[in-house]
């Protein structure tokens, strides 16, 4: 409240009250419409009423009930205040201070929202019924560190008070709530919670706690009743502790009399406690099934009140919100699941019957057999059996014997009733103790501290229904302690308190409620002593009780006794009003004992929580087991004992006694504050204000009288020196000096100061007396002066702070001005002293000059004087030397004519005629040519040609065939080619491709014009129209300088492609030339017979090479022995998709070892002639080549060729003199005729490399074809155009533009290009050329034909485009042999005898033919007549093959096995396991048939040529027959399908490593290895580490495999797969490495979903349950799978190996390993350890294993390791694509501009001194010439 309110209210309510007395004293003649005045209503309470006018025109009242009452003549009507109208904030305010007043204004209030009203510091709160949004952060932040009444009423203001008052005066404060059940006690506290949580300002984990105790004691003690739907049914004090900083350090909740009655009855439209319906609703289906729960009307002790649904509550998200606290309450799953078990039991007892039966003339009872008792028995973990003797008997101890008495029905349902409440009672306070030590931090001892704590006391509120039991006497009486807290605070406390200080008072009388007390519980033989005395008598009863009250206090006025003797019930008269009570039942509540066969049965029960919650009484029983008792039997047969000792037995009213008297304790040590919760109705609906129900509760609580004393008193007090201390600041010491003054004069000097003479406050004694408002002003002011001080203080220091830097940064500024004077002097002499300089200079040029000039001048005039003499000189010798040659002339002249005049004399007329006819025909001739050749142009100009004539034109030389069919079959395959069967034809014009994409709308193309991307893009005045000229700028910007001239040069290919520059002319070649390439070529190819094309052959065939001999190849020329496949992509990009290690690639081209036979170009005939025509001479003599072995190391990493190797890196540029070389490189290659596929392949060759230049060579080739006028010239450039489209694709940025131009094309062209674009763009770009085939379908435009072998000797023929992978052809395939299982059947290519696989991947088909092409021409071949072929067969299995699933696998396998015996491919290790082989082929083939002729078929089809040599084939065919006579199959009624299964399982199992996936990687990091670069193999059986020789370096399981992902390593290396694994953690660096983690993916899935083993990752002992199963750290865990779980809810089904028992398993405690089969010892011991173990044991294991390491035996060997890369030129590349880069360790004539060992190419001195030091040792003379 600002300065000043609190008097400006006392004078506003001074005026109102004036006012009032003068209306009142007017009387009702005054009354006019509009006017507020009382009525009298039926409660005996005033209602309020507005004066209005009528239709009629009369004055009528129309109250606030909105009734109408009519005005008496007569009538006197009490005006109402002005402050009772609109209603006041604080009701001490209320000017009528009466009954009317006070009731009014909380309906007002309560109309208007606002459910909040102060009565000083009390808070007044009306339950609204309804969510308001005045509880947000927003307000949280509004009422911290504000003072009571500065705000509007709120419970957020009293919480800020109580936690601003405990750090201000550091006394602990508490806060009680009251009111009746429903008024919204429990919610005000959960506010008050938050509130104190927020502002402490930790945030800790301890305020989440706290906070999310109050789910929890919900779900347990709340429950639905007919006035409250979350009624609390049990009280709770949570003490708050704080720390010296005010921030929350821990709390703890006292529990009171829990109403554990409910759990077995409830009274109609009443529900049990909450947490039963939210585990019913809430808990998973599984836990449901594992309990036995179904819904709630299943169970009696639910739908006893039929009432299982609260409007307004989720019991799904209360149940989820109830176990999200108790985790947060360290609650762990075992705890929830106990309590869980118990709760079930607790329902599953409810259902138990008892059936009533007479035995020995005994009444007894029967439990019938039923499956919720043997749930129950099972959830208690008890014995059947002992349960049931426990229900229906009683056992009591005579003198010598015990004895069991059978109890009747109604006994029996007693029992197990009294035996439910037990469990939940010592469940409830169980729980309250596990909260109590998540949240309470005890008192450091060694701590200084003193923490205070703020109280919050929610407890039942006064209970009143029309059956009140022994449970509602306890409640009430603990109300009528807290009414009597707040009467003895607020009234009897402070009036004394004013009678001690001789404050002027004038007395207020009250209710007090201390009869009441005194008749409970404080005078002797009260109500509580006697039902305590009574319970202590065995014979007592509740008439006997009943009759003992009467007597002892049936004259009392506090007493009601019954109306008569039957009538068990009596009253008494609360401070709220009577209440009747039934005292039926009070004794046995009160004793609240348990039968001891009930804990007798606890004590034997294995449920740990049951014995746990019951150990008080469990350790009593076993005391009074060993000592003498003495056994009571109680008329309700329930069985005591008491001891020898005088001690008895604490009652329940006596423990809640004693709590309540700790709790008054604790309240009175603490600065009180209240709230008094009002309940607006009994209907629970909002904006519904029952006036009756309000005065009654407002009337009971005291309240008028508390804003009597309130409004009257002093509510703060100080005592003289603690004022002082606190507002010393408001002290003004020149009227009061502190030190000679005392506190009291000071004090009183303060008030004096700060309030007003007018202000109502007192000084006492010993103290000061001020009202609320006093309290507000005085810390206000405080603040204020504070701050002013504040003020002060910082202006002082601030100014000292910036005058001290103020001098300082003075001094600074002259030292600066100091040193920048001198500085500018200096540089001012400077320019001074330069400017003399300068003019010196100036002067003494110009003196040099003129006398120059002088000199110049002479020099000038000698010379000219020297020159005229000479030039005379000169002059007259020459006209000498003329006249004497013109003298001679003339005299020839003259001979001449002479000679003439006589010729002339003996020709006649005649022939001088025929010599004119003779010159005029050769004349008329010449004529005749010209126009003859003139016509001939302007004929061939007008000559029409069509679009496929031009294409038959260019490629003319293309024949029509099938691929996959020309020459002879590669080696092994020749049966294939014998019985070769077409399956079926294939028609291309309908064959569609496979993967068909949605067509694109291109109806948006328009804007997209080649025209506007010319306008946007080209660089500086380049125009999209046809020109004829080459092109001084690429038409698009490259950042790249080497991009830039390829640019120009594809430009320069592209003019001449499509005619518009003529072809240069021919170069002539040296003579020689071609017979020394024809011999290199042949020596080339017989030196290398042996070898595969190791870039283009896979790893698939490395297992093979050294496990069968080699026949020679059928080709013309055999394959060359040390050169890896010289693809087109590898020598444009070095990056192939086979490895990421630094690939060798290998270029094997010999050349002339004599220095006077050089190496020129050769004749050109293919691309890879025209690439290899600027090549390096070597100087390595021809025999050293000749003598190299043709055997080769059994690898396809580090295979090396003989001649030259070049480490593979990405493409780099060369800077250096680079333009010289591309024009070097140009002029030795590109100047001289080309054939149309040589610039084809330039063009496509410089687009595959580099990717910036896809869209420069589609502008150029667009840009050519727009307004192109040569017809010829255009039909060029549009199929040059198509055959780009099929190779690679153009960038996003000029895709629609290129789509828009290609729509606009001619006839034929444009779908043919659009199809051939969307292929690429879905496909990929291509990495090599266009083969022949695609050559030969650009003439007709449509799809190639190729055919496919199969492994059964079929064939088919598919469609394909450029685009088609092998992806797509395994599709085709498969659906036309109708083969399902697909998985591993891959495409192979096989050309000669070497033969690769393509996956079922994304490779492209065509790249594969255009290499082996490309391979042909190398040798000398043709490309059209290239012997490839294409098969297709098994690669790999899953670990999970069946081959019953698919019978067409199963076959296409089987042939497949058959034909690798036959060639040599699958080799037994003993003739017996080859025999057994050929016996079940011979079955299959031929049934029982057992010919000779049939048996030497067999033979000849499963035993390999090697096998044949070493022992006759008439051995083998007996071997053979007698095998399949003597076999199982014949006499058996096996069938032929079954017996390829086993071929085909045979082999799975032996040949592990023959069907494999093989990729290339680089250790990049992970446990040491005897080699970095390695081959990993990838099979069924698990992944395996190969060598280049093929040793194993590392055999890894699946279940070794924990894990495998992708990783990027940079640009050079590609992605990486990271294999975590139990020997260690691998990081490999492989370009396929998608593919790597996408297989080894798959197989650990697929394993993992089949896998039967798990092994334990944590200890589970779960021995007292056996519904789940106990195992220890690493044990064998065997998977049971059923329909009882499922993985997705946690839970599986297993068996531990160990012990052979069966339970539920959570998938989070165990590993389910990825395996078929039993996993080794060796798996189980690995995943037993820690990481830091394993790591361990393997590098104990790898120690002493160095890395192997191989001296070099050559220079080239060491070359590879210790050289330096050769220099590479990326446009060199492209233009000459075998040429041999720089070989630095071969003999070479030429300097070097780099040292040769890398590691001195970062010194630049040293790399100077190398260089110098090769270019002496060049210079050395010959040693023969010495």
């Amino acid at each position: 409240m600002p300065t000043g309110v609190g008097s400006s209210v006392v004078k506003d309510f001074v005026e109102e009250t004036s006012s009032t007395l003068s209306k009142q004293t007017a009387g009702s003649s005054a009354t006019t419409q509009g006017d507020y005045v009382w009525v009298d209503s039926s409660i005996g309470v005033p209602i309020g009423a507005e004066v209005r006018l009528s239709e009629s025109g009369q004055l009528q009242l129309i109250d606030d009930e909105g009734k109408e009452h009519k005005i008496k003549k007569d009538a006197s009507l009490k005006p109402m205040h002005p402050t009772s109208v609109n209603g006041v904030d604080d009701m001490i305010r209320l000017g009528d201070l009466n009954e009317a007043g006070l009731l009014r204004n909380l309906l007002v209030r309560h109309r208007e929202g606002i459910i909040y009203t102060y009565t000083g510091s009390i808070l007044v709160a009306v339950n609204p019924y309804q969510l308001l949004p005045i509880y947000t952060s927003e307000q949280v932040q509004l009422y911290t560190d504000r003072r009571l009444g500065e705000l509007p009423p709120h419970v957020f203001a009293i919480a800020d008070s109580c936690f601003f008052n405990m750090r201000r005066n550091r006394k602990d404060q508490c806060c009680i709530i009251s009111g009746e059940s429903g008024a919204g006690k429990t919610e005000s506290t959960k506010l008050i919670l938050q509130f104190l949580a927020a502002v402490s300002g930790q945030r800790s984990w301890i305020e989440q706690q706290i906070l999310e105790a109050n789910p929890i004691l919900e779900a347990f003690g709340n429950a639905k009743t007919v006035r409250n739907d979350n009624s609390s049914r049990f009280g709770k004090y949570i003490d708050i502790h704080f720390s010296k900083g005010g921030t929350i350090e821990g709390a703890r909740i006292e529990q009171y009399l829990l109403e554990k009655s409910r759990v077995c009855r409830q009274a109609q439209e009443e529900r049990n406690y909450h947490i039963f319906y939210y585990m019913l609703m809430g808990m998973p289906a599984e836990q449901k099934k594992i309990l036995s729960l179904s819904s709630a009307v299943e169970y009696n002790y639910l739908f006893m009140g039929e009432c299982t649904s609260c409007e307004g509550r989720d019991d799904i998200k209360e149940y989820a919100h109830f176990r999200s606290a108790m985790k947060i309450l360290t609650f762990t799953e075992n705890d929830s699941w106990e309590i869980h078990k118990l709760l079930a039991a607790i329902l599953h007892l409810g259902n138990v019957n008892f059936e009533a039966t007479v035995s020995n003339n005994l009444e007894g009872c029967d439990i019938p057999s039923s499956n919720n008792f043997n749930v129950a028995s099972k959830l208690l973990e008890v014995d059947t059996k002992a349960l049931d003797v426990s229900l229906t008997q009683r056992s009591f101890m005579t003198n010598r014997e015990i004895v069991s008495k059978p109890l009747t029905s109604e006994q029996a349902v007693g029992g197990r009733d009294a035996f439910v409440k037990a469990i939940y009672g010592r469940l409830f306070i169980w729980i309250v103790q596990k909260i109590n030590s998540a949240i309470y931090k005890p008192p450091s001892e060694d701590s200084n501290d003193i923490r205070h704590s703020i109280g919050l006391l929610d407890i039942f509120g006064f209970e009143n229904f029309k059956h009140n039991s022994f449970e509602q006497l306890c409640i009430n009486f603990a109300n009528e302690q807290l009414q009597q807290f707040f009467v003895k605070h607020v009234f009897k406390l402070e009036q004394e308190e004013y009678s001690r200080e001789n404050i002027i008072w004038t007395h207020i009388e009250y209710s007090d409620n201390q009869h009441t007390l005194d008749v409970l519980a404080v005078k002797s033989l009260n109500v509580l002593s006697l039902i305590d005395e009574e319970s202590h008598f065995p014979k007592g009863t509740d008439i006997t009780l009943l009759n003992k009250l009467n007597q002892m206090h049936g004259k009392s006025n506090i007493y009601i006794p019954p109306k008569n003797s039957y009538d068990a019930v009596f009253g008494i008269h609360h401070f709220a009003g009577p209440v009747y009570y039934d005292s039926k039942g009070f004794l046995e509540k009160n004793r609240d004992a348990l039968s001891l066969d009930l804990i007798q049965l606890v004590e034997t029960s294995t449920n740990k929580l049951l014995k746990n919650i019951f150990h008080n009484e469990l350790s009593v029983n076993e005391v009074k087991s060993r000592g003498n008792s003495k056994m009571i039997i109680t008329p309700n047969n329930s069985l005591r004992q008491m001891t020898d000792s005088k001690k008895r037995v604490l009652t329940l009213s006596g423990q809640f006694r004693q709590s309540l008297d700790a709790l008054m304790k604790t309240l009175t040590a603490c600065q009180p504050y209240f709230i008094r919760c009002i309940k607006p109705n009994d209907f629970k609906k909002p904006m519904l204000f029952d006036r009756e129900l309000c005065i009654r509760q407002l009337r009971y609580s005291g309240m008028m009288e508390t804003i009597r004393i309130r409004k009257a008193g002093y509510p703060i007090r100080h005592t003289f020196q603690e004022f002082l201390d606190r507002y010393r600041v408001l002290l003004n010491s020149a009227i009061c000096d502190p030190k000679k003054e005392s506190a009291k004069a000071c004090s009183e000097s303060i008030c004096k100061n700060v309030f007003s003479a007018e202000d109502d406050w007192k000084i006492g004694k010993t103290k000061v007396f001020l009202k609320d408002f006093h309290d507000t002003m005085l810390e206000l002011k405080r603040d204020n002066a504070l701050n002013e001080k504040a003020l002060v203080i910082q202006k002082v220091l601030r100014g000292y702070k910036h005058r001290k830097q103020f001098l300082k940064q003075r001094s600074a500024a002259v030292v600066v001005q100091k040193y920048w004077r001198g500085h500018k002097g200096r540089k001012l002499f400077r320019v001074v002293q330069l400017g003399f300089a300068r003019l010196q200079a100036t002067v003494r040029s110009r003196q040099i000059a003129r006398q120059y000039d002088l000199e110049r001048r002479a020099t000038l005039l000698l010379q000219a004087q020297i020159h005229g003499y000479l030039a005379r000189k000169e002059w007259k010798r020459k006209r000498d030397a003329a006249i004497l040659l013109q003298a001679h002339i003339r005299g020839l002249n003259a001979r001449r004519a002479v000679d003439k005049m006589k010729r002339d004399a003996f020709l006649s007329l005649q022939e001088r005629r025929a010599e004119e006819l003779a010159a005029l025909e050769r004349q008329r001739k010449l004529e005749e040519v010209l126009r003859k050749k003139k016509e001939k142009e302007v004929a061939e100009q007008s000559e029409i040609i069509t679009d496929q004539e031009m294409v038959d034109n260019i490629f003319g030389f293309l024949p029509s065939l099938v691929g996959g069919q020309e020459g002879q079959a590669p080696a092994g395959f020749e049966d294939l080619e014998r019985k070769r069967t077409v399956l079926e034809e294939v028609d291309l014009d309908d064959a569609p491709m496979l993967e068909e994409l949605p067509e694109e709308d291109y109806d948006d193309l328009d804007e997209y014009s080649f025209s506007k991307f010319a306008s946007m893009y080209f660089q500086g005045a380049a125009t999209p129209a046809h020109i004829r000229q080459r092109l001084r700028q690429p038409l698009l910007y490259h950042e790249d300088e080497n991009d830039v001239l390829a640019s120009l040069t594809v430009w320069w290919i592209i003019l001449r492609f499509m005619g518009d520059l003529p072809e240069p002319k021919p170069q002539q070649a040296p003579r020689g030339r071609s017979a020394f390439a024809e011999r290199s070529l042949q020596k080339d190819v017989a030196s290398r017979q042996d070898r595969r094309l190791s870039h283009m052959v896979g790893l698939d065939q490395m297992v093979l090479r050294n496990r069968r001999s080699r026949k020679e190849s059928s080709a013309p020329e055999e394959t060359p022995q040390n050169r890896k496949a010289s693809t087109f992509t590898d020598l444009f990009s070095r990056n192939r998709k086979t490895s990421t290690m630094p690939e060798e690639v290998v270029l094997n081209r010999k050349t002339s070892s004599t220095p006077s036979e050089p190496s020129k170009n050769r004749k050109p005939s293919t691309f890879t002639d025209l690439l290899t025509r600027n090549r390096k001479i070597s100087t390595v003599p021809e025999e050293g080549m000749s003598n190299r072995k043709s055997a080769r190391k059994p690898s396809v990493i580090q295979e090396e060729p003989e001649d030259i190797t070049e480490v593979s890196k990405p493409p780099t540029v060369q800077t250096i003199s680079e333009e010289e070389e591309i024009m070097i490189a140009e002029g030795a290659t590109l100047d001289r005729p080309l054939t149309s596929l040589e610039k084809l392949h330039i063009i496509v060759g410089y687009a595959i490399v580099r990717r910036d230049l896809r869209d420069e060579i589609y502008c150029q080739i667009c840009k050519q074809l727009q307004e192109n006028g040569n017809r010829s010239s255009f039909f060029r450039g549009w199929i040059l155009l198509s055959l780009c489209l099929g190779i690679f694709p153009p960038t996003e940025r000029f895709s629609k533009y290129l789509q828009s131009f290609i729509r606009l094309g001619p006839v034929g062209y444009a779908p043919y290009c659009a199809e051939r674009l969307r292929r690429t763009v879905a496909n990929g770009v291509r990495g090599e050329p266009p083969s022949w085939l695609e050559l030969q379908a650009t003439k007709n435009k449509k799809p190639m034909a190729i055919s496919v072998t199969l492994m059964d000797g079929r064939t088919i023929n598919l469609p394909v485009d450029s685009a088609s992978t092998s992806k797509e052809v395994c599709q085709i395939l498969s659906q036309k042999v109708k083969l399902q299982d697909t998985f591993g059947f891959s495409l192979y290519v096989a050309l000669y005898d070497k033969v690769w696989s393509l996956g079922s991947g994304h490779e492209h088909v065509m790249d594969a033919i255009s290499q082996c092409e490309q391979e042909v021409k190398r040798k000398g071949g043709k490309e059209q007549h290239a012997p490839w072929r294409l098969y297709f067969r098994k690669e790999i299995f899953t670990p999970w093959h069946d081959c019953s699933q698919d019978s067409v696998s199963t076959d296409l396998i089987y042939r497949q096995v058959i034909r690798g015996l036959k060639y040599g491919e699958y080799q037994c290790e003993r003739e017996d396991d080859v025999v057994e082989l050929a016996a079940k082929h011979f079955f299959v083939q031929y049934g029982s048939d057992s010919s000779m002729e049939n048996t030497k078929s067999v033979v000849q089809d499963c035993v390999n040529s090697t096998l044949l040599e070493s022992k006759s084939e008439a051995k083998w065919i007996q071997m053979v027959n007698t095998a399949h006579l003597q076999g199982p199959y014949i006499n058996s009624r096996a069938k032929a399908a079954e017996v390829k299964a086993e071929v085909v399982d045979y082999a799975r199992q032996k040949w592990p490593l023959f069907f494999s996936r093989f990729f290339e990687v680089v250790r990049h990091s992970g446990p040491s290895l005897p080699k970095n670069k390695f081959i990993m193999a990838i099979n069924w059986t698990g992944i395996t580490f190969l060598d280049e020789r093929e040793r194993k370096l590392l055999e890894l399981c699946y279940p070794m495999v924990t894990g495998v992902n992708t990783m990027r390593e940079g640009k050079s290396f590609g992605q990486s797969v990271c294999l975590l694994t139990l020997k260690g953690d691998f990081t490999l660096n492989a370009v396929m490495a998608a593919d790597i983690v996408d297989l080894v993916a798959l197989f650990l899935a697929g394993l993992t979903e089949r896998s039967q083993y798990a092994v334990a990752l944590q200890e589970i002992n779960r021995q007292d349950d056996p519904t789940f199963l106990s195992f220890k750290k690493g044990e064998l865990i065997l998977l049971i799978k059923d329909d009882d779980f499922s993985p997705s809810g946690g839970w599986l089904k297993g068996q531990n190996e160990r012990t052979g028992q069966k339970g539920a398993v959570p998938t989070d405690a165990i590993l389910i390993l990825p395996t078929l089969t039993k996993p080794t010892n060796e798996v189980l011991s690995l995943i037993s350890l820690s990481p830091d173990q394993r790591k361990t044991i393997i590098n104990n294991t790898l120690r002493g294993t160095a890395t192997e390491r191989v001296a070099p035996a050559t220079l080239k060997e060491f070359s590879i390791e210790y050289f330096r890369p050769p220099t590479k030129d990326v446009n060199r590349q492209v233009i000459s694509k075998n040429v041999a880069p720089e070989r630095l360790w071969a003999n070479s004539r030429e300097p070097i501009r780099q040292p040769l060992l890398k590691r001195l190419l970062g010194n630049p001195e040293l790399s100077h001194q190398a260089c110098q030091a090769f270019t002496d040792i060049l210079l050395l003379p010959d040693p023969s010439l010495f």
